[in-house]
């Protein structure tokens, strides 16, 4: 089954994507929930005069999205969190409290386009995490886990 993504989903594609599907998947959770719309010929037609139309605006999308990632390369990132013995955390750093300092930096970005590697950080250390600021621009940022002062 043909759908056009009328938003980014995850491991599938991102948004005005053309992508084949099972049928299932389509028609019970894509088409339902909003996420896509099935691929008739007019339907295709329609999205490429959209792209043909926004192929200047995402010019300048990706520019911001590229002085973004420039300006976030730069950052010295530390969280803070309280420690048990020797370097284990309590509880864990993940993808939301790398979002809140990100946030208090002055870049709000959402904590879904933030993916820690490995997941969940349980202790003290060095740490890189991958920011997706658009589809075509994404940025490492190394961040650093640090006791908190009692």
């Amino acid at each position: 089954m043909e759908l056009i993504l009328k938003q980014d989903v995850e491991n599938l594609g991102f948004k005005d994507d053309i992508v084949t599907v099972k049928n299932g998947y389509g028609r019970n959770y894509l088409i339902p929930q909003g996420h896509a719309v099935i691929a008739t010929p007019s339907a295709k037609k329609v999205l490429a005069e959209n792209l043909k139309q926004r192929a200047f605006k995402e010019k300048k999308i990706v520019e911001d999205a590229n002085k973004t990632a420039e300006a976030i390369k730069v950052l010295e990132v530390k969280i803070a969190s309280k420690v048990g013995a020797g370097d284990k955390l309590f509880g864990s750093v993940n993808n939301i409290d790398l979002a809140a300092a990100l946030e208090k930096e002055g870049h709000a970005i959402d904590k879904k386009f933030i993916s820690v590697a490995g997941g969940n950080v349980k202790r003290l250390g060095q740490y890189n995490a991958t920011i997706r600021l658009h589809r075509e621009v994404s940025v490492e940022l190394p961040f650093e886990v640090v006791a908190q002062a009692k």
